[in-house]
């Protein structure tokens, strides 16, 4: 056998070795991605739901290290360009895995990147094992992100303080999906570029304007038509929280947002129902307290 072939079979088994002990590294730890759906609407919570299988036989701790975090994401556009966080030093907090047991998590990406182009964007999670050195990634899955169709917009002053009057702009945007059109509201303050909120409020249908009123405090009131002689109000305040939410259905009157002298608004007309377990289950889908426990120090 010549020195040269020796040499280039000596390097090929070495490569091949590597390989299969890269090979045989990446098969102890496994990690998956998903979202709902692929489309978006700005600024909507983007809930990542990231699955760590634990295949090494033994208990793994995850935990972040002097120079790795033990979670991160990976975010690019369609052209390749990626997409650094809004803080590089964001971090999760320490999990462990049992051997042979999953670590599901969901995780909210739109604090923690800058998704503020349309389009298509590839996300990937990596999860870095300080027992073995090295990281383990979930394939890339496209997700993009859109804009609805604005059907109602008010900028409106938030009560109380004192001085320049501190402003809000509400916006209700409707977006079609494949099956059905979202019913969408945004607050923000954009004098300062803060968006308080982007919730998804469910379906509606697109043959009927939702009904929109302002009550004293410039609280949101929201009645919309989410299914034939089904309605769901809802309430928000300026800085986007839920105060009620509550489902209606058309029983001898169609329901309507009154408002009444004092400046409150209440619903007329219908019946109030509890939905069945589809409803139910739809609704636990497009809830709008489906969001992560948030970053520690966020």
């Amino acid at each position: 056998m010549s020195l040269r072939f020796s040499s280039r079979f000596t390097l090929v088994a070495g490569l091949l070795l590597l390989a299969g002990a890269a090979e045989q590294a990446a098969a102890q730890v496994r990690v998956d991605i998903s979202f709902k759906r692929k489309l978006y609407v700005m600024y909507e919570p983007l809930i990542a739901a990231v699955t760590v299988h634990n295949l090494s036989g033994r208990q793994l701790l995850l935990d972040n290290t002097p120079d790795h975090r033990w979670l991160s994401f990976n975010i690019e556009t369609a052209d390749g360009r990626i997409i650094p966080p809004v803080d590089p030093d964001y971090s999760f907090p320490p999990a462990a895995v049992e051997a042979g047991e999953k670590l599901p998590a969901a995780f909210n990406l739109t604090p923690l990147f800058p998704l503020q182009e349309f389009g298509l964007y590839r996300v990937r999670a990596s999860v870095y094992v300080a027992e073995f050195g090295r990281f383990f990634s979930s394939p890339p899955l496209a997700v993009e992100i859109t804009e609805g169709r604005p059907i109602w917009q008010e900028v409106v002053g938030v009560p109380g303080g004192d001085g320049r009057p501190e402003l809000r702009t509400i916006t209700l945007l409707s977006h079609k999906l494949s099956r059905s059109t979202r019913l969408y509201a945004r607050i923000e303050d954009r004098e300062n570029g803060r968006i308080y909120a982007t919730h998804q409020l469910g379906p509606f249908l697109t043959f009927g304007r939702p009904d929109v009123i302002l009550d004293a405090r410039n609280e949101i009131h929201i009645l919309q038509n989410n299914a034939p002689k089904q309605f769901l109000y809802t309430h928000l305040d300026l800085d986007g929280k839920v105060i009620d939410r509550q489902f209606y259905v058309e029983a001898g009157t169609r329901p309507r947002l009154i408002k009444q002298s004092g400046g409150t608004v209440v619903v007329s007309g219908g019946r109030p129902y509890i939905p069945g377990e589809e409803e139910k289950a739809q609704m636990e889908a497009d809830k709008i307290g489906d969001r992560p426990v948030p970053l520690p120090g966020s």
